[in-house]
C-alpha cells in the first residue's frame, strides 16, 4: 500500500515485484497496443477480479502515468462482477513510459498492475551502402548511414547473396551480417565471398513499428580492393645518383607487401610545413622504378609529403594517405634583387660616413635562401689586381662605413651556401635635383599613414619614402624606407612599423636619373592623442558687467592638429554660454554680466583627438553704483520706517499719553461738533427718559466750563422756571427750547428780546462723585446755528473711560432744582457708547 504523495518510478517499479501472490489475480492491464508512433493516442483497460479483497463496493480505480495522477477513466461494472476501469491517453509524448492502475483502499492507492508503454518512429531508409575489399583482413567490409533516430529498439542487418548476370539471378544466399549495437557497418568474411563473380549486397532496419531497405548494390569484391599505401622514404645519396638540383627532392618508395601482385598506380603530395599553404598533388608517379626527383620547390625549404596508391588499371580504392614525410630542399645561390638606400655624413674633407640599406625583393623568398651579405669596393678591373677586402659582412640590412671622398660606388651581394647572388652596384648620387612640394600625411588607422605630395618637374622615376620616430627620439635612429619606381605617384600608404599614439617623422626624396632631389619631411600622429590638460584662467580685471580674462597658450606640438580655445561661462541661475578662439588667442573678454553676480568659468582645449578642461574658476563681478543708491535708500526708507513704528507703539502703550490726547468732555464751541448739520431735524430730538416732564423742551447744546472758574454765571433763582443759586463749582449751562422751530423759523430769534435759558451743571469731569444740574437764566449768546449731536460711535473716549456703574442721586431738600444725573441729557445721551456706566467719571 502506497499514499498519495509523490511516487517514483523505481518505488513503483518495486512494488509490482514484491507485490504478494494474493494480488497476481487481483488485477491485470491490457492495451490496444504496446508501440505507437510517438505523439499518437494509446487507450489501456484494467480489469479486476471480483474475488480482489481490496474491491469494495465503492472502490474507485486510479490511473497513474509516471508519477502524475490520469483523470478520465472510465469504470463499469461487468456482468460477471468484474470491475473494468478504461482509459485513452490522448498524446504519447515520452519515447518510454510507466502505466499503473490502483485501487483506492483505506485511505491510500493499492497498485495492482503496472506496463511499459514505448513511442518511437518507424526506422528510416539506409543509404550511403559503400562495400570495399581489404586485403589485410581478407575480408569484404561495407558501411551505410542509418539515418535518424527511431527511439525504438532498432536491428540493422547487412543482407547478401551470390548472382550471375550482374545480379539479375539470386544463386545462393550469403548469411546475415549483424553489426554491433550502434555501429553501422559490418565485414563479410572472404569464405563467404566468390571472388570475380557479382553479388547483391542491401541493409534491412527494423523495429516494432516497420522494416525498410536500402538500394541493392551489385558489385564484384575484387573491383572494390582497397590497398595499403606505400612507404615514402628519401633517396639515399650514393655514387651512382646524381645530387638533387637546387629547388628539388629525390623520393623513394615501398609498396605494401601484399599488393605487390596487383598492379597500381601512386599519387604524391606536398606543402611547406610552414604557413598555411594548401596541399600540391602529384600523379601518377612511375609503377616500376619506384623512385621520383620532385622539383620547382623553394630552395632550402622544409615540406611535408605524403603518398597513396589504387589498383590500376583494374577497378579498385584509392587507400588511405600514408604517413607524412618531411624533407628540406636542396640550397642555391641567392637569386633575389637588392634595393639600396644610404645617407652620408662628412666627417672632414677626406672621409665621408656612409649608411647603407638594403632589402631582398621579394623580402619572403630573400630571407629563406639567404646567409649574409657582403659590401666592398668596385673592383678596379685590372687583371690580377689584389681585391680590398670587403666593408661589411653582415646578416643586417644594413651597414655603416666609411669611405674616401672621391669614391662614388661600392658593390652589394647576397650568399650562402651554394654561391653569391649577382652583384648590385650602389652608386652614391648628388643632391641636384627639385624636392616635392606640399607634403602632407595623415593617419589612416591606428597602423597606417598616408603620406601625399605634390610632384616636383621634372618628373622623377621614383621616391625613397623614410619613416620613423620623431623627437625626442635620436633622429635617424630605427628608420625604416621603402622605394617606389613609379614617378607618376603622389601618395603611399605606410604600414610597416606604425605603433598607435606615436609621433613619426616622415621623409619623401624624390629620384631622378643621374641625380636625386633634396629631402623633404614632416610629421605626423599614426593616432593622435587629444591634449594632456588646458591652460589655467586668470582673471586680468573685473568691472560691474564685464570680466577680462587670460591665459598661457600651449605650444604647438610637432604632429598634432592645431588647438581650439572653449571658455564655458555658467552665471547663477544655471543658464551657460561659451565662445570659441583659435590657438593664437591668449585673452578675452567677458561682456553682458549682471553686476554683483557670481560666474563660474572654465576653459577647454580641445584638437581632432580629444579635449582637456582647465580648473573651474569663480569671479563675482562689481556692484553697480546706481544699484548701491537704490540699496542705501531702501535701507534708509526701511529704518524711517522702523523709527515711526516705535514711536507710534511707546505714544500708543503708555495710558498717562491718553488723557493728554483726548480731553474728558469737548467743548462744543470749539469743536467741530458745531458743524454738523442735521438732515432731518426730527432725527436729531433725543427725548428724555420717563422721569422727566413731557413739557420740558430737549437740550441741544452743552457748554463745559472748566473748574477753575468760579464765576457764577447769570443765573437767577427766583425766576419762573424755578432757578437756584449758583454753586461755585463747574457751571454748565443748558440751552432749553424746541430745537424744531430753530430750524423751522431762523430768522425769529433776533436780538435780545428771547431769554435763554441755561441749567448749571455741579460737579468735576475728573470727580469721583455724581453731578448735578440745576437750571437758570442767561443772556449769553450760543451758535448761531443749532447742530446735530454726535452719534453714538463717535466719540471713542468714552470706551477707553474707567467703567463705574453710576450711583442713583440723592435728592437734596433743600435745592428744589435738582432733577436727576447727568444721564438725563440728551447729548450726554447721544456721546455715550456702552451705555451709563461710560459716564460714570462726570
Amino acid at each position: 500500500m502506497v499514499g498519495l504523495g509523490t511516487w517514483s518510478l523505481t518505488r513503483a517499479v518495486l512494488i509490482i515485484l514484491l507485490l504478494p501472490r494474493s494480488l497476481e489475480g487481483c488485477g491485470h492491464i491490457s492495451l490496444s497496443t504496446p508501440v505507437v508512433h510517438l505523439g499518437d493516442a494509446i487507450t489501456a483497460s484494467c480489469i479486476i477480479s471480483q474475488n480482489c479483497r481490496y474491491l469494495g463496493p465503492e472502490s474507485q480505480i486510479v490511473w497513474r502515468l509516471g508519477e502524475e495522477l490520469q483523470p478520465g477513466g472510465r469504470q463499469q461494472r461487468l456482468p460477471d462482477g468484474t470491475q473494468e476501469s478504461t482509459i485513452t491517453l490522448p498524446h504519447l509524448n515520452d519515447s518510454l513510459a510507466f502505466l499503473s492502475c490502483a485501487l483506492t483502499w483505506s485511505n491510500g492507492l493499492q497498485i495492482l498492475d503496472l506496463v511499459e508503454l514505448r513511442a518511437g518512429y518507424p526506422p528510416a531508409t539506409p543509404y550511403n551502402l559503400s562495400c570495399l575489399m581489404n586485403l589485410t583482413t581478407d575480408s569484404l567490409i561495407c558501411q551505410w548511414e542509418p539515418g535518424p533516430d527511431t527511439h525504438l529498439p532498432t536491428n540493422y542487418t547487412l543482407k547478401s547473396f551470390k548472382s550471375w548476370n550482374n545480379c539479375q539471378v539470386q544463386e545462393e544466399a550469403i548469411p546475415d551480417c549483424m553489426p554491433e549495437d550502434g555501429q553501422s557497418h559490418c565485414s563479410i568474411p572472404r569464405q563467404h565471398l566468390r571472388l570475380y563473380q557479382a553479388m547483391g549486397i542491401w541493409v534491412q532496419a527494423e523495429n516494432m513499428l516497420g522494416t525498410r531497405k536500402s538500394l541493392q548494390l551489385c558489385l564484384d569484391p575484387m573491383d572494390v580492393v582497397k590497398v595499403e599505401p606505400s612507404t615514402l622514404r628519401a633517396l639515399d645519396p650514393s655514387p651512382e645518383v646524381t645530387p638533387p638540383q637546387p629547388g628539388c627532392l629525390q623520393l623513394r618508395w615501398e609498396p605494401w607487401k601484399p599488393s605487390l601482385h596487383i598492379d597500381q598506380k601512386c599519387e604524391l603530395r606536398y606543402r611547406p610545413q610552414l604557413g598555411e599553404a594548401s596541399w600540391a598533388l602529384v600523379g601518377p608517379l612511375p609503377s616500376k622504378s619506384f623512385q621520383h626527383e620532385l622539383c620547382g620547390l623553394l630552395p632550402f625549404t622544409t615540406y611535408t609529403l605524403q603518398m597513396r596508391c589504387i589498383r590500376w588499371p583494374l577497378p579498385g580504392q584509392w587507400s588511405d594517405w600514408g604517413p607524412s614525410l618531411v624533407l628540406t630542399s636542396s640550397k642555391q645561390a641567392p637569386n633575389v634583387t637588392l634595393e639600396t638606400w644610404w645617407r652620408q655624413r662628412q666627417v672632414d674633407p677626406s672621409t665621408v660616413d656612409v649608411q647603407l640599406f638594403w632589402k631582398p625583393m621579394p623580402p619572403e623568398e630573400g630571407s629563406k635562401q639567404i646567409q649574409g651579405y657582403l659590401v666592398s669596393r668596385s673592383p678596379s678591373g685590372q687583371a690580377g689586381a689584389v681585391q680590398p677586402p670587403p666593408l661589411c659582412n653582415t646578416t643586417e640590412l644594413n651597414c655603416t662605413f666609411n669611405l674616401p671622398s672621391e669614391v662614388q660606388e661600392v658593390v652589394l651581394v647576397a650568399y650562402n651556401t651554394a654561391g653569391t647572388s649577382q652583384p648590385t652596384p650602389v652608386v652614391f648620387l648628388e643632391h641636384r635635383g627639385p624636392p616635392v612640394g606640399r607634403l602632407h600625411t595623415v593617419a589612416r588607422d591606428p597602423h597606417s599613414l598616408w603620406v601625399d605630395w605634390e610632384p616636383p618637374t621634372p618628373q622623377p622615376r621614383g621616391y625613397v619614402i623614410e619613416w620613423g620616430l620623431g623627437p625626442p627620439s635620436p633622429s635617424g635612429s630605427h628608420k625604416t624606407w621603402k622605394m617606389e619606381h613609379n614617378g607618376s605617384i603622389t601618395g603611399t600608404l605606410l604600414q610597416e612599423n606604425i605603433r598607435p599614439f606615436q609621433l613619426y617623422e616622415i621623409t619623401v626624396t624624390p629620384l631622378y636619373q643621374d641625380t636625386m632631389g633634396s629631402s623633404q619631411h614632416t610629421y605626423a600622429y599614426s593616432q593622435e592623442t587629444g591634449p594632456a590638460n588646458a591652460p589655467e584662467l586668470h582673471i586680468n580685471e573685473i568691472g560691474n558687467n564685464w570680466a577680462r580674462l587670460e591665459w598661457v597658450p600651449q605650444a604647438p606640438e610637432l604632429g598634432k592638429s592645431p588647438l581650439t580655445y572653449t571658455i564655458f561661462c555658467t552665471n547663477p541661475i544655471g543658464q551657460s554660454f561659451s565662445t570659441t578662439l583659435n590657438d593664437s588667442s591668449h585673452k578675452y573678454v567677458l561682456r553682458n554680466l549682471e553686476p554683483a553676480s557670481l560666474y563660474h568659468i572654465h576653459l577647454m582645449a580641445a584638437n581632432q583627438a580629444g579635449a582637456a578642461n582647465s580648473t573651474v574658476l569663480t569671479l563675482k563681478t562689481i556692484a553697480s553704483e546706481e544699484l548701491e543708491l537704490h540699496v542705501i535708500l531702501i535701507l534708509l526708507g526701511l529704518l524711517v520706517l522702523l523709527i515711526c513704528f516705535c514711536v507710534t507703539a511707546w505714544l500708543c502703550c503708555r495710558p498717562s499719553r491718553k488723557n493728554s490726547l483726548w480731553p474728558s468732555i469737548p467743548d462744543p464751541a470749539h469743536s467741530s461738533l458745531g458743524s454738523w448739520v442735521p438732515t432731518t431735524a426730527v432725527e436729531e430730538i433725543y427725548q428724555l427718559p420717563s422721569l422727566w416732564d413731557p413739557s420740558m423742551p430737549p437740550i441741544t447744546k452743552i457748554t463745559v466750563l472748566e473748574e477753575e472758574e468760579k464765576k457764577p454765571g447769570p443765573c437767577e433763582s427766583n425766576d419762573s422756571s424755578g432757578t437756584c443759586g449758583l454753586p461755585t463749582l463747574v457751571q454748565a449751562y443748558v440751552l432749553q427750547g424746541d430745537p424744531r422751530a430753530f430750524s423751522i423759523q431762523p430768522q425769529s430769534q433776533s436780538g435780545n428780546s428771547d431769554q435763554v435759558l441755561y441749567g448749571k451743571v455741579l460737579g468735576s469731569p475728573t470727580g469721583p462723585g455724581p453731578g448735578y444740574y440745576i437750571r437758570c437764566d442767561s443772556t449769553q449768546p450760543l451758535l448761531g446755528g443749532l447742530t446735530p449731536s454726535p452719534k453714538s460711535y463717535e466719540n471713542l473716549w468714552f470706551q477707553t473711560s474707567p467703567q463705574r456703574t453710576p450711583e442713583p442721586l440723592a435728592p437734596n431738600h433743600e435745592d428744589d432744582c435738582v432733577f436727576g444725573p447727568p444721564l438725563d441729557f440728551p447729548l450726554l445721551q447721544g456721546l455715550q457708547v456702552h451705555g451709563v456706566e461710560g459716564l460714570g467719571g462726570f
